[in-house]
């Protein structure tokens, strides 16, 4: 039987306490008070840890589990299997026991736990080996990072439960009712104003610096609709030296990462591996195959007027005769080192582009879409009036971000997901609560239509 949030929250509370990942001998976890006071956050060792404890927690769920919830729902991509949890987000009829849903809703509060241990625990540290500038940056690491892990709750289930404190026992989760999607953005919205102002502003694109908390919070406001804010914010992070629009399009996720275009993203290594690839390669490169790009978005990677030097997403190979085309962001199958992207420059490109163009910044706004389009070897754009302008960032969306965890939300926060893709049920717009949650407390309200 699948362990509830609460019980695996526990879990988690030792895992970031020790930096460690979730593991077969902590199934049945001690509850905080009685840990030995050194494996505790007390120090700067144990702090340090426990910051990329919980980075390791996000980095779990955006391994697999949420960019599938981002690409698959949408019409980019395919699944070619015959696994359930697959198809039913491939054919948007989601189940709350599905696995995929389930795995994803528990990794977030399990690396919301690891940030809420942080916060809760640096500011009592006096310890010489942490000065105040480090303590500063892990604390705002943490509400980054739990800024970033709401934001995509708030997006993917609306309103959710807001967990602000550590998770010391089994009851402390119980009786927390839902928020509002609205309220649970507001607690996103404090925590970036909180991480910018105590993050350093520097250029490291793995861990959280100011830069990436301003563009998590551009994106913040266009789901908003804020779309002033959107354009001031994303326009803080574009007018930033540290970061460019890197030529050709594929070099952004080109070994050895860490490009220059990357505002924060995920990495990996061998030792520590992302497998993603094993999901997009056909078998006769090792890979399964699972994800399959439609021959829509083939053909439109393909054409140099629309996709243009982002073919590159693309590869091919020869099986029993046939040329078989495969997804080809995740390319590393040896190394297994490609990192998972979250914030990248041509994001905040697209983010201003549509703010401005909702705000009759016509010029402007064209300006930004064709800069995206420009990098990608792709003539500037023919749209001239404010609908044509946002159909055509949004079209510019789907293929510049077309394997990544955008598509589906995009048609979501825009409500065209019933034109675009049929789903004409917005109660399916959102996931549904994990059924095994709904068990473990009865407080917990499912999402209407599940």
């Amino acid at each position: 039987m699948k362990q509830s949030l609460f019980r695996l929250l526990l879990v988690a509370q030792v895992a970031a306490t020790l930096g460690l990942g979730a593991c077969s001998d902590l199934l049945e976890p001690t509850p905080v008070q009685q840990l030995p006071d050194d494996k505790a956050i007390t120090d700067a060792g144990s702090a340090r840890a426990a910051a990329i404890g919980t980075y390791d927690r996000v980095q779990a769920y955006y391994q697999l589990n949420w960019p599938v919830l981002g690409f698959l729902p949408g019409e980019n991509v395919r699944f070619n299997g015959t696994l359930n949890q697959f198809l039913q987000i491939d054919q948007n009829q989601l189940s709350a026991d599905n696995v995929l849903i389930t795995e994803a809703w528990t990794q977030m509060y399990q690396a919301v736990n690891g940030a809420n241990n942080l916060i809760a625990a640096l500011p009592g540290i006096n310890d010489p080996m942490l000065p105040a500038a480090e303590k500063n940056q892990l604390l705002g690491e943490a509400h980054f990072l739990r800024a970033l892990v709401y934001f995509d709750l708030g997006r993917g289930w609306g309103g959710v439960p807001l967990v602000l404190t550590p998770t010391r026992s089994k009851e402390n989760g119980k009786a927390l009712k839902r928020s509002t999607r609205a309220q649970t953005y507001d607690q996103v919205l404090a925590d970036l104003t909180q991480a910018e102002t105590l993050l350093p502003d520097a250029a490291t694109r793995n861990r959280a610096v100011k830069a990436a908390a301003r563009a998590l919070r551009a994106r913040l406001h266009l789901y908003r609709q804020q779309y002033a804010e959107a354009e001031t914010y994303a326009t803080q992070v574009i007018g930033s030296a540290n970061y460019r629009l890197v030529t050709p399009y594929r070099a952004f996720s080109t070994a050895p990462f860490l490009s220059q275009e990357s505002v924060f993203e995920l990495t990996f290594s061998n030792s520590d591996a992302n497998s993603m690839w094993n999901n997009w390669f056909p078998s006769a490169l090792g890979g399964q195959f699972n994800f399959q790009p439609v021959p829509a978005t083939i053909a439109q990677l393909n054409d140099p007027a629309v996709g243009g030097s982002r073919s590159a997403l693309l590869a091919s190979t020869v099986i029993a005769g046939a040329n078989v085309t495969y997804g080809n962001l995740y390319s590393r199958s040896a190394q297994r080192d490609d990192p998972s992207y979250v914030l990248r420059l041509a994001e905040q490109y697209l983010i201003r582009a549509e703010a401005r163009a909702r705000q009759a910044k016509l010029p402007e706004a064209i300006a930004d879409l064709n800069t995206v389009r420009t990098r990608a070897g792709v003539g500037p754009t023919s749209a001239t009036t404010a609908e044509q302008l946002l159909l055509a960032i949004e079209n510019e969306r789907k293929v510049e971000f077309a394997f990544e965890a955008d598509r589906w939300f995009d048609l979501v926060r825009t409500g065209r997901a019933g034109t675009v893709l049929g789903v004409t049920d917005q109660r399916r717009w959102v996931f549904p609560i994990p059924f095994n949650d709904l068990v473990a407390d009865p407080d917990l309200e499912q999402n209407p239509g599940y």
